[in-house]
């Protein structure tokens, strides 16, 4: 019966003349709802002839209106063109070639723009372009609209000019030609051949100049040893497609080791193919990226390493130098080197290993096996950094002789070690100039701070590898009164032509045979490198030297850089800070990692509290008599023990938004910029709270997750010992669950019908497509503080699953000997506890995109329902966000907004403000609060393909058809595409015999699909 009974929700709504009664009514809605019209008049109502059904209408109605106004967004208006440029068409996405470097990562990218707009990175996928984008790369767009950024000159801190700036400098260069006082140029690897010229012009005008080149992250005893060896500062590069054995010494090459991009070359030879793939043998102390893909993974401290590194140098090359035995794991090294050998030139052996004695027995060890893999001719030009020149720099300006100090891509104030001596000698330098995206820590304390563009708003080139030469343009104008580097050095040269003009004539003299317009377009060029002297070193004086390595007492420490966060330089971009780490799935910190052994020696723990929030244990790390207070502690599977890891780039506070300023400055560690110290740590009082997206800690024997085997019973056993259909109970009979059905099919042989596959073999949980995902889907960034509530937004997640036993297959077996009750309890609880060497798997999980979707009959309002192509669709404006589609969910992959996350001060992220909100795209709809949202398999992207090859007359092709995370995907791990085009690959790959789906048994009938993790051990 209709009712005129009034509610209210506070004592002060009684009170009529209380000015916050109309201030909360106004709050409630954005707009009345004119609902008590027909509900809340009994007249009205007794008078109506309401059937059943008309009330129901009724209900319903006032019910999904008061939660769409609850949930109802700001109206934003378009403004048209008044004269519309003739390269843009609104609605459609342009792309421009160019190429990120900002001296830490590299790569040949697309950028598409959307009227004006640059809104995310694509790989360049010309066969030519082979430095993909990493998660980092992919984040990189949003930077560029950072709120932070330094928007014009200031000299003495003050708001200047261009033409003020360059006086100042040329008075400063004009008295220190006068004086004889140096002038310095320190940069960052820009490996780009016109600055190179720049550089040697400037040089040339100011004959006291010199060029530092300083890379936070150092590579320089790997530069050292190949200089000594090929008579050139670069590094050898490696193709890992090309060999069966691969051996790494504490080098992370699916992580950052020599600037990454290694992984797509790596995934060719891990794919079992003709019974054949490549064997993986990790030695490492941090579990890294590379060690959890590893067949084999031997965890050792880096003064084992060492001993072991020369234990493979004399069994390759027959020398005698003495090392240390190594224990239990003497055996395991002993058999990776014989494997080695035996491969001969289809092995290669890498090692990231601080130490020039180490980088020397890599080259001896590859030119001994004269191996495929290693290429020391198509050398990298992307690291640079001189560690040597840096503190002869240091020391210069302690001395005072070094009057004027132009600094461009570096912050030596935070990625120094000793950067209080680089501070005590800045205040002696006459001019110091810096060149920089944001105030940092070093541009505060200059005298003058000159903004630079960032890479989308600059020309450029870059040299990433010999024979490699790459072209970076700009695809929108710069935001703010920035100038280049290269411009300024121009100018101060008296050079008044533009830098456009003079790369333009630097990049045709380089790309020979090709014309200016063709090389921007492509962005790449590539030729054939010049074969290099096999130069050769004192390699047995280097192997008797590293077999003296000792350990000095306490935990070796190993700083290593994460793959979200890199050095640091985007620590300002939330989009990476709240991208979970691919091994400990905690966001928003750094943490010291350490061993369970080393953690119960010092009193430190990790426990989950009752919201399922994750706590540490807080320590104080010590090296060369510098402390790290408050640094948390993770305990770590997989840490080698008597060691601990921690990683570089937070502890950032200069030009950082205050949710930004986490973590601590591990740079302070970096003493003569080694990432190999010896460390005292000590608990310290007090709980850390981590933001953890994943508590599970091993897979607890649940085979129809992860499903593996090893490449022998690959070979031998037919599919269905390997990869079984899970039998279910039908008619008390057992039954392949793929042949059970709750639902009547519908014929999905016509038109598309959309796949994606996913093989756990070659994906290396790199996150790039969690990143680009976040970029095309405007996927909200929430916080620390929400994450740690399990409320993260990611559409796509990258679980980690660790093996209790040897063998995920072991975790199986272990589970079904365990009968009743108690003894299954106790024997899953056993399981949560990983093994000090557990195996690892990855496993990339969205939205499944069921054919028989457990959330689309539990929807109260339809909001998620299928379509005609095989996606599972959400209807945002039906979504009143009763959950129950998230309850019902096997997979755990729909999000639910909380709270507005765009434009509200409370989110100060990626969406509070204009300039920030630049980098959506207009495709997506912008979620607002109390709706669920997930994966839609990026269906703007498939309608935008099917326009396209309608709008020119023709099928689509295969391989046209992408989503996200299948672009983004450069190992290949990811292929989406249409079924029904039975000639397609994923297709194809959806009758490959290691094809199986996410927990078949429950009948589901996903659009996505897996391959069968193939171990080779």
């Amino acid at each position: 019966m209709a009712s005129n009974k009034k509610y209210w929700k506070s004592v002060e709504e009684l009170d009529q003349n209380s000015s916050i009664v109309e201030t909360l009514r106004n709050n409630e809605f954005v707009e009345e709802i004119p609902t008590d019209e027909f509900l809340g008049d009994a007249a009205t109502l007794s008078a109506s002839s309401t059937t059943r059904r008309d009330f129901l209408k009724y209900v319903g109605f006032s019910t999904a209106a008061a939660s769409l106004a609850a949930c109802e967004g700001p109206v934003v208006k378009s403004i048209p063109y008044v004269v519309q440029p003739e390269e843009i068409i609104p609605g459609v996405a342009d792309y421009y070639a160019t190429t990120m470097m900002d001296g830490f990562d590299f790569a040949n990218i697309l950028i598409k723009t959307r009227e004006g707009r640059p809104i995310k990175v694509e790989n360049n996928n010309l066969p030519n372009a082979k430095f993909g984008a990493n998660a980092r790369v992919h984040a990189s767009v949003l930077s560029l609209y950072d709120s932070m950024r330094l928007k014009q000159p200031k000299i003495a801190g003050k708001e200047a000019s261009w033409s003020d700036v360059n006086a100042a400098v040329a008075k400063s260069l004009s008295e220190a030609k006068a004086k004889g006082g140096q002038v310095v140029l320190l940069t960052n690897t820009m490996a780009s051949p016109s600055t190179d010229r720049l550089i040697a012009d400037f040089i040339a005008k100011n004959p006291s100049a010199k060029h530092v080149v300083y890379d936070a992250v150092s590579s320089s005893t790997a530069l050292d040893a190949f200089q000594m060896v090929y008579g050139e500062r670069a590094l050898a590069d490696y193709d890992f497609g090309k060999a069966d054995v691969i051996v790494s010494v504490g080098a992370d090459i699916l992580g950052d080791w020599q600037g990454g991009a290694y992984d797509a070359g790596y995934a060719k030879g891990r794919v079992p193919k003709n019974g054949k793939m490549s064997k993986h043998i990790q030695i490492e102390a941090n579990m890294s990226l590379a060690g959890a893909n590893a067949d084999k993974r031997i965890p050792l401290t880096v003064t084992e390493q060492k001993h072991a590194l020369v234990k493979i140098y004399n069994v390759i090359t027959g020398a005698s130098a003495g090392a240390a035995n190594l224990g239990k794991q003497e055996e395991a090294v002993m058999k990776a080197a014989q494997q080695l050998k035996a491969a001969a030139g289809k092995g290669v052996l890498v090692s990231g290993l601080d130490d020039v004695n180490a980088q020397l027995l890599v080259l001896a060890i590859n030119k001994a096996l004269n191996s495929e893999a290693f290429n020391p001719a198509a050398a990298r030009l992307i690291r640079k950094g001189d560690s040597k020149a840096v503190a002869q720099l240091v020391a210069d300006m302690k001395a005072g002789s070094v009057h004027t100090l132009i600094m461009n891509g570096v912050n030596p104030l935070y990625t120094l070690a000793n950067a209080s001596e680089f501070a005590e000698g800045l205040t002696k330098v006459k001019t110091s100039v810096a060149f920089t995206l944001r105030e940092d820590e070093t541009a505060v304390k200059s005298t003058i701070v000159a903004p630079a563009p960032h890479y989308l708003e600059s020309w450029g080139d870059v040299m990433i590898a010999k024979g490699h030469y790459a072209i970076m343009q700009p695809t929108i104008r710069p935001l703010f009164d920035t100038k280049q580097f290269q411009e300024a050095l121009m100018a101060w040269t008296g050079n008044t032509a533009s830098y456009y003009d003079f790369l333009k004539a630097v990049g045709s003299s380089i790309a020979v045979g090709t014309t200016w317009n063709k090389l921007v377009h492509d962005g790449v060029y590539t030729s054939e490198a010049a074969a290099v002297a096999g130069g050769s070193a004192d390699f047995g004086t280097a192997a008797a030297t590293l077999a003296q390595a000792k350990n000095e007492g306490g935990l070796e420490l190993v700083l290593y850089t994460k793959t979200g966060m890199g050095d640091g330089q985007q620590a300002n971009n939330p989009w990476l800070q709240e991208f979970p780490d691919p091994i400990t799935r905690a966001s928003w910190d750094n943490y010291v990692t350490v061993s369970k052994k080393d953690a119960e020696k010092l009193g430190l723990e990790n426990y989950n509290v009752a919201n399922g929030g994750l706590n540490g244990s807080y320590t104080t790390i010590e090296v060369a008599g510098v402390k790290l207070q408050n640094v948390p502690v993770i305990i770590q599977p997989g840490q080698a023990v008597g060691t601990i890891g921690l990683a570089l780039g937070y502890g950032r506070k200069e030009a950082m938004k205050e949710e930004m300023q986490v973590g601590v400055n591990a740079y302070k560690l970096y003493a003569n910029q080694n990432a190999n110290q010896v460390a005292k740590v000590t608990k310290t009082e007090g709980d850390h709270e981590f933001a953890c997206v994943q508590l599970q800690k091993t897979l607890m024997g649940r085979g129809d997750i992860i499903k593996e085997t090893t490449l022998e019973i690959f070979n031998t056993k037919d599919a269905e010992f390997w990869n079984p259909i899970p039998m279910v109970s039908l008619d008390h009979q057992a039954t392949p669950a793929t042949e059970v059905d709750l639902w009547n099919s519908f014929d999905r042989t016509i038109g598309h019908h959309f796949n994606l596959s996913i093989d756990m073999n070659a994906c290396t949980g790199c996150g790039a497509c969690v990143i680009a995902c976040h970029a095309e889907n405007n996927v909200p960034v929430v916080g620390k503080s929400e994450v740690r509530r399990s409320r993260d937004m990611h559409w796509l997640r990258i679980d980690r699953y660790y093996s209790s036993a040897e063998t995920f297959k072991g975790d199986g077996e272990l589970k079904a000997k365990a009968s009743g009750l108690m003894n299954s309890i106790d024997t899953l609880t056993g399981m949560e506890d990983p093994s000090e060497n557990p195996q690892v798997a990855f496993q990339p999980v969205m939205c499944q995109h069921c054919n028989h979707a457990p959330c689309e009959t539990v929807c109260p309002v339809a909001a998620t329902s299928h379509g005609r192509q095989g996606q599972n669709h959400m209807a945002y404006n039906r979504c009143v966000g009763t959950r129950y589609c998230a309850n019902n969910c096997p997979y755990k992959v729909r999000r639910f907004n909380w709270f507005l996350y765009s434009k509200n001060s409370e989110f100060d992220y990626h969406m509070n403000d204009d300039l920030d909100r630049m980098v959506l795209n207009p495709d997506v709809n912008v979620r607002s609060r109390g709706v669920m949202e997930k994966c839609s398999m990026c269906i703007q992207m498939t309608q935008a393909t099917i326009l396209k090859a309608k709008k020119e007359g023709r099928l689509v092709k295969d391989g046209e058809f992408q989503t996200a995370c299948s672009a983004a995907c450069t190992s290949g791990a990811m292929v989406f595409g249409d079924v029904n085009d039975k000639e397609g690959q994923v297709a194809k790959l959806a009758e490959d015999e290691r094809m199986y789906h996410l927990l078949e048994h429950i009948g589901t009938k996903p659009n996505v699909f897996y391959h069968v993790k193939v171990r080779n051990t």
